[in-house]
Parts: structure tokens; sequence; C-alpha cells
């Protein structure tokens, strides 16, 4: 088949975006606009016979006939809704599920050999349900569901698994669920966990959802505080404390070696020595390292009072 050809140009808007060199859907319906006049609509296109659709597969194949591939879309929108309500509980609305499972369907229309022997249907529900799925994949989180094989498998079995487990209402799953779900899906046990706990959490929420007014101007992220510090608080901090050590290197300066080893080794590490650990390395009683320390302490608590007072960073009482 040319890679060339394109399906049909009237199109459903969600399919029109999403479709690319597929083409695109060729009733002017949306699932979106109104789903049961949707549905109601589709059920009037006719089912293809076997030999029919044989016919109009090679008319589109051969020979790029858009009429025979817009009704072999048409024909399958049932399909397309069927399998779409397999997905309402993932809290997406069911109208985009149904659009993204039309442009799935185009793919297979697209990609259809009928000379292989079987239906359009069995082709084309596998091209459904990965469009499906990847938007399922794609709207559910900011964060990846899943990029193995495995993770997606299990995304997509665990609702059905705990349904079967009668454990869908329950919250954390149970170890022996937990141990029976990894070993049929073929996944570690971690996994299973942290799957479900995102899945009770359910997906993402805008911060732009209209709440409350009655002008529609209200927005959930209106309410959001942030008790963060802010910029400016921040910032005057910062500044705070380079002045602070400024005047600390500045009054240090006034100290002998000793005494500016063992204020530092006392004072200022993170891991401060003992007076005893002190005293051993200068050779001297535990009383005189904490003599020696409390007198650094003191020269330095005068210079910088002094140091600051003289930049004006003490206000007068």
């Amino acid at each position: 088949m040319a890679e060339t050809k394109t399906l049909p140009a009237k199109r459903n808007k969600t399919a029109a975006k999403k479709s690319g060199n597929t083409g695109s859907l060729s009733v002017s319906l949306s699932p979106e606009q109104g789903l049961n006049r949707y549905l109601q609509e589709i059920r009037k296109f006719p089912m293809l016979e076997k030999n029919e659709e044989f016919m109009l597969a090679k008319s589109w194949a051969d020979k790029g006939d858009t009429e025979a591939a817009e009704r072999m879309v048409t024909s399958h929108l049932r399909l397309v809704a069927k399998i779409a309500m397999g997905y309402r509980g993932y809290g997406l609305p069911i109208g985009e599920v149904i659009s993204e499972g039309n442009v799935g369907l185009m793919q297979a229309v697209k990609k259809f050999d009928p000379d292989k022997g079987f239906r359009l249907s069995t082709y084309a529900m596998w091209w459904i349900r990965a469009a499906i799925q990847e938007y399922v994949l794609r709207s559910w989180s900011l964060v990846k569901m899943g990029t193995t094989a495995a993770q997606k498998k299990l995304f997509f079995n665990l609702r059905r698994l705990k349904g079967e487990m009668k454990a869908i209402e329950d919250g954390d799953l149970t170890p022996e669920n937990v141990k029976t779900i990894a070993t049929k899906l073929g996944v570690k046990e971690e996994e299973v966990t942290s799957m479900n706990r995102r899945m009770l959490s359910g997906g993402d929420a805008s911060l732009n959802v209209q709440i409350g007014a009655e002008d529609g101007s209200t927005q959930w992220q209106d309410w959001l505080q942030d008790d963060s510090d802010s910029q400016e608080a921040i910032l005057a901090d910062d500044q705070e404390h380079d002045a602070r050590m400024d005047l600390l290197r500045d009054a240090m300066a006034d100290l002998n070696d000793r005494e500016r080893d063992i204020f530092m080794k006392r004072r200022l590490s993170e891991s401060p020595l003992t007076l005893e650990q002190l005293a051993k390395v200068y050779g001297v009683s535990r009383e005189r390292i904490r003599q020696i320390e409390a007198r650094a302490f003191e020269k330095i608590q005068k210079a910088t009072v002094a140091a600051a007072d003289k930049a004006g960073l003490i206000e007068a009482e």
C-alpha cells in the first residue's frame, strides 16, 4: 500500500490533530460533543459482509479509493466504542477515549492487507487498543506510569485482577494479593504496590480547574498557599548570614593560633572535639582548654559587637 495515501478529508476534530498521515474520521460527528447522540448515529452505519469488506479493502489498497476506506472506517466505529468503554475506570473523558480509538482504527485501515485472510475487525482491535492505552498512559499522570511492556501490562490489568480478588476498594493490597498479581503479570512485588497506590490516588488534576465563584474566575491554584519564604526573605537571610560570617572572620583574626584552633574545633566544627580530646592534643588539663575557649569566645564577641556597631548594623535603643 502506498504510504502517500490518506483517508478521507472530512474529520473528527480530535482525530484531525493526532492522526497525522493516517487520514481522518469520515463522519462529522464527534463523541466529545454528545456521546449519546454519537452512539446512536454510528449504529446507522451498516456492518460489512466478508466479501464486501475484502473488495473495499482491495479497492483502497490498489486504487486509493477513499470512499472504500470511508466505508471500512464507519462500519467499525461501533467496535471502537465498545473497546473504549472498557477504559472508563481511568477517570478520563470517554469521548476523548473513543476519539483516540478512532485514530487507531484509521491507522489499521491504512495498513490493512486483505490478502492475508483475516477480517479487519481482528486486525483493527490491536491498533484501537494500542491508541487508547497510549492516550491513557499519556493523560493519567505527568510522571511516566510505565515504560516497559510488563509495566504497561500491570497498569492495564491491575484493576481487573483486583476485581477478581474482590479487592477493588481495599486500599493497599495484602501481601498475598501482591504476590499473586506479581506472579501472574511477571513483575516485581514492589511494582505492584507502587502502581496500586498511584492508581488509588487518581490521575493528575489541573490547577486551572474552575471552582466556587459564579463568574468562573476562581481556580484551584488561587487557593493554594505557599508556606515557603519569599525570595526577598531568602535574599535578606543570605545577606545577613554573609555579613555575620565576615564579622566572625575579622574577629577571629585577633586570636592567637591556639585560641583560634580550639575555638574552631569546639564551636565551629560539625563534629566538635571534647575538652578531653583537646587536652591530650595540647598536653594541658581539660580546665585549661575550657578557659582558653571561654577567653576566645569573649574576644570574638566583643570584636563582632564593636564592628557591627561601627558599621551601623546595631539599632540604637
